[in-house]
């Protein structure tokens, strides 16, 4: 499958396509995020299986103390929008995808309205829920962090969905604080950042929020020009905030199948409203104007953006993950968009069903951004909080370490 070089490459191959499983077992954490050591095993129905030990998971071709041989690592986001899983085993460099899933299952829709998960959204959420179950049983994951963002942060009865998910399927899902699901985006498109320049907005337009992080690489003690790993690109964070808008939540709001020039305008400014105490906060427009900038996007928006600028007759992550945009090209591609019905935007083989009705709401808050910091340069990523979690786990684990010793020691 593809290999994601997170720690000291720009190029990531695409995703495996996914396929439907049954069972389910997961490293289990708290809500909290703190990490309880225990691997728990697959469900049937909602029949317990007596959960698994980390000791007992670790018990063939160990290395480095109890981490076995070739071990499988597992990140899963449970967003507003998607669901999201990854499932990859650590390389010299970083790592590669052995399996994967996605599906658009808007857990958050009418949330904000409402202030709960409807029972059609959880219903949807348990079936992708079962699938991603069995992929990390079958492969056999040794460690894997599961997380839900911001439907489940806001709705009345989001713990209480998690709470029952966790008792038939066995996956044991924290909600993500703000902060850290900041850190983990920045953490999984690291090496996607231009090392060049003094600062970097590292974005992430969501379904139910959006994730805006300012860079200040002059922090970098060592030598620009290079690329960074996680922990430096975290060491540059200046300022973030969430803001309490995404995709779903603003299309909700404004209507996304039937867009106006003037509602999408009326979109845009919504959006700017949100963006101004951060911007009274940090001041980066007086900051940019003398210092070279870029954008960094990590959300379904801006790939997909890339996706009909490149004039893709299919989406291909391997095209679009790592490729440079002028903000003017996006800019085009988004009033093309804008002129478009919804019928239209359908048939954009970039698009599809699934987010016709979404994506000029993400283009709405992209525009925002940029009449707030205008920027010449952004930078695509299709990655960023799976492969962050995913990078941190093995990290943890002290795999890379091990891979360059026994590297080493081949040459000899």
């Amino acid at each position: 499958m593809g290999e994601f070089r997170d720690l000291s490459d720009n190029h990531s191959v695409g995703e495996p396509p996914s396929s439907d499983g049954e069972a389910g077992g997961a490293e289990s954490r708290d809500r909290n995020g703190k990490a309880s050591r225990e691997v728990r095993g697959p469900r049937n129905g909602d029949a317990k299986r007596p959960a698994m030990t980390a000791d007992q998971a670790k018990t063939n071709n160990t290395r480095n103390g109890d981490v076995p041989e070739n071990p499988i690592y597992g990140a899963l986001d449970l967003g507003t929008n998607n669901c999201r899983l990854l499932l990859a085993r650590p390389t010299r460099r970083g790592f590669r995808v052995i399996d994967a899933f996605s599906r658009v299952i808007r857990l958050g829709e009418g949330v904000a309205q409402s202030g709960r998960l409807s029972d059609a959204a959880m219903r949807r959420t348990t079936d992708a829920l079962r699938v991603c179950a069995g992929k990390l049983e079958r492969n056999d994951v040794h460690r894997a962090r599961l997380v839900a963002t911001e439907a489940c942060r806001i709705a009345e009865n989001g713990d209480e969905f998690l709470d029952r998910v966790q008792n038939r399927l066995g996956l044991d899902i924290e909600i993500l604080s703000t902060e850290l699901e900041a850190k983990l985006a920045v953490s999984g498109c690291a090496s996607l950042i231009d090392s060049h320049c003094d600062y970097v907005l590292v974005f992430d337009i969501g379904g139910g929020s959006s994730e805006l992080i300012w860079l200040d690489l002059n922090k970098l003690t060592k030598g620009r020009g290079r690329t960074l790993d996680r922990l430096e690109a975290q060491s540059c964070m200046t300022s973030w905030t969430s803001l309490p808008v995404g995709v779903v939540t603003l299309a909700e709001h404004f209507g996304g199948k039937f867009v106006t020039e003037g509602l999408f305008e009326a979109m845009v400014d919504h959006v700017l409203e949100l963006l101004v105490p951060f911007e009274k906060e940090n001041r980066m427009r007086e900051r940019m104007a003398s210092r070279s900038t870029h954008f960094l996007g990590t959300s379904g928006t801006v790939t997909k953006v890339a996706g009909i600028q490149l004039g893709l007759p299919r989406y291909d992550r391997n095209r679009v993950d790592g490729c440079w945009l002028s903000v003017a090209d996006a800019q085009a591609v988004t009033y093309e968009l804008v002129g478009q019905s919804y019928e239209e935007r359908i048939a954009q083989p970039c698009i599809g069903r699934d987010r016709a009705d979404l994506v000029l709401a993400g283009c709405a808050i992209l525009e925002a951004l940029i009449r707030m910091w205008p920027c010449e340069r952004m930078r695509v990523a299709d990655r960023g909080l799976r492969e962050g979690i995913l990078a941190t786990l093995m990290l943890e684990d002290g795999v890379y370490r091990s891979r360059r010793r026994s590297g080493r020691r081949r040459q000899h």
